[in-house]
């Protein structure tokens, strides 16, 4: 499977012990929404990795973690914990922008307004299509009444899902971290693209990254993600979102999500060429995974397919 670029990121323990989704490898950076920064890629091709314009710890305690590992749960459902992710919107048209508005209800039926920065940002907001392909990551803005608006880019006809990943500041979901997800359709002649074979490596705007070690679901294993270009390592990669590294993974067949961040410190703007992860994915099968690093002020996403057994 090949990794290529999306360095910085999020934060937070796997929560229920072998079954949390845990997953490490990432680099830099998440897409924006209308007034937000940050980079998303649009009708991601499987074919192509896309640039943006486009000694294993115990669970819950993962030394160099720093922002934490991931969110509870697979983000598979619209509720859990008394929260629910709610939205009018189930339908958006084909090959033009549109806003997916959304808001968080708590366990009084109530809308959300008070969430804690995770990584610089109070929502990160995730679409792909049942194909893994259409990667999208943004940052939301949210209005006085807890409404969000995330503004996509051009969607390919299909079945799509949008994730919402937040962290309650009051309430009894204060400080957990906690992933919901809803449907969406774009109607049209949806074709699907086959998944690409797992590999460890790939490459993305002239930089190769390669990934080391083997993972088993359930167990987490370390793994290494390094980055080159040229032949050279790289050693200049940015700080984004408060990590050098951000990675996104989605499960063949059903979509479940899983997010980490490198254990690696930041130190300016000298991130690189190797970054460590503790991984540990709940199921066995093929992870579609999406890394974004930034160098240069420029934001780099790769995709590329993992194999866990």
């Amino acid at each position: 499977m090949s990794i290529t670029s999306r360095f910085p990121l999020r934060r937070r323990g796997l929560a229920a012990a072998g079954t949390a989704a845990v997953l490490a490898l990432a680099l830099a950076a998440c897409g924006s929404s209308k007034g937000s920064s940050g980079s998303s890629v649009p009708g991601m091709d499987h074919s192509s990795a896309p640039s943006a314009s486009a000694s294993s710890p115990s669970m819950g305690s993962m030394p160099g973690m720093d922002h934490g590992s991931t969110a509870t749960g697979d983000g598979l459902a619209a509720g859990k914990d008394g929260y629910q992710l709610t939205s009018t919107v189930g339908e958006l048209p084909a090959g033009k922008a549109g806003d997916y508005t959304f808001t968080i209800k708590g366990p009084d039926g109530k809308p959300v307004t008070g969430f804690a920065e995770d990584q610089t940002k109070r929502m990160h907001f995730y679409a792909i299509r049942s194909d893994l392909t259409g990667f999208q990551h943004l940052h939301p803005t949210m209005a006085g009444d807890g409404t969000w608006t995330a503004g996509l880019s051009a969607l390919e006809p299909g079945s799509w899902r949008v994730f919402a990943s937040f962290t309650p500041d009051g309430g009894t979901g204060k400080g957990k971290d906690l992933v919901l997800s809803r449907t969406l359709t774009v109607p049209g002649d949806a074709k699907n693209t086959p998944l690409p074979a797992a590999t460890s490596s790939t490459e993305v705007d002239g930089y190769t990254v390669t990934v080391k070690g083997e993972l088993m679901a359930g167990m987490a294993h370390p793994m290494t993600v390094s980055a080159s270009k040229d032949g050279k390592p790289v050693t200049d990669l940015q700080p984004y979102l408060d990590t050098y590294a951000h990675l996104t993974a989605f499960h063949e067949g059903d979509q479940a999500f899983a997010h980490l961040h490198p254990e690696t410190k930041v130190n300016g703007d000298h991130g690189g060429p190797d970054l460590s992860f503790h991984a540990m994915l709940p199921k066995a099968g093929n992870w579609r995974m999406f890394l974004q690093f930034q160098t240069g002020g420029k934001l780099h996403t790769a995709a590329l397919t993992l194999r866990v057994s």
